[in-house]
């Protein structure tokens, strides 16, 4: 069993759900990315770990203005892996790298997927790398020991939904929107219908992500699925905050009440 594996399966023993949080390399700066990441990563069972791009299609604006500001800073390939590395030496809780695919393809896939395993990744979550697309890349990522997470809409087909449930491992992610990441106010109505639909065909975990930016959606999404993913609101306490420092504390207690109501129930 993997860390992924592991860490969803003592959860479960436990009747608790997983909280999967993010951090993005080089926000808000090369150096306080790692620290940003080691309080999230501290609180959290999963860490996400972001690795910036120019045109982050998936994306909102949080995330968006998150992801120029790695850039901007040094952030990319190289500290991705470096950021997984350092965590890796100080946690053995799971890390899986979000990269869209044309980073991996301009270092090369396998010398990446071969370098992150080395840094101590467990797996990737690629979000425009569909099944189909992804055959000659799987068998690199699984022989690597990788899990390679899929995503599944509330728009997605069940005839889809049992497509991307037999190729994820890990995980699957369940996006709670018809559209892009950030903060909103409710999810879309299809979600519970179409976290029922999966429960049909998924060997893996789900885990609801995109759109939750309170406990009270925290909680909600825990009682729908496995695991509950929160990136944006946390990264915008430190784009909203006055300072650095202050930014680091706000998104730290953020964290922490975010995490208290998933563990809730």
């Amino acid at each position: 069993m993997g860390r992924l594996k592991d860490t969803f399966a003592a959860l479960a023993a436990k009747k608790k759900k997983a909280y999967i949080g993010y951090a993005l390399a080089g926000f808000p700066s090369v150096g306080a990315d790692l620290d940003f990441a080691k309080a999230v990563i501290a609180e959290a069972d999963v860490l996400e770990l972001g690795l910036p791009f120019s045109d982050p299609i998936a994306d909102g604006i949080v995330l968006q203005r998150c992801s120029e500001k790695a850039l901007a800073a040094g952030g990319g390939l190289a500290r991705t892996l470096a950021l997984a590395k350092a965590l890796r030496s100080t946690s053995d809780k799971p890390l899986v790298i979000m990269s869209y695919l044309n980073p991996l393809l301009s270092m090369g896939l396998e010398t990446f997927v071969h370098a992150a395993k080395a840094a101590g990744v467990d797996g990737l979550i690629i979000p425009d790398l569909p099944p189909e697309e992804g055959t000659a890349l799987t068998p690199v990522i699984r022989g690597a020991g990788l899990d390679l997470v899929y995503l599944v809409a509330p728009t997605t087909t069940p005839a889809r939904m049992k497509t991307i449930a037999k190729a994820a491992t890990g995980f699957l992610y369940v996006v709670s929107v018809a559209g892009v990441t950030g903060e909103r106010k409710g999810f879309d109505e299809r979600l519970a219908k179409t976290v029922s639909e999966l429960r049909k065909h998924a060997k893996v975990p789900l885990a609801i992500g995109f759109g939750i930016s309170s406990p009270e959606s925290a909680k909600e999404a825990a009682t729908l699925a496995d695991g509950v993913v929160v990136a944006s609101t946390v990264l915008k306490a430190v784009l909203d905050a006055p300072d650095q420092a202050e930014g680091l504390r706000l998104a730290a207690d953020r964290t922490k009440t975010l995490v208290a109501a998933v563990k809730e129930l």
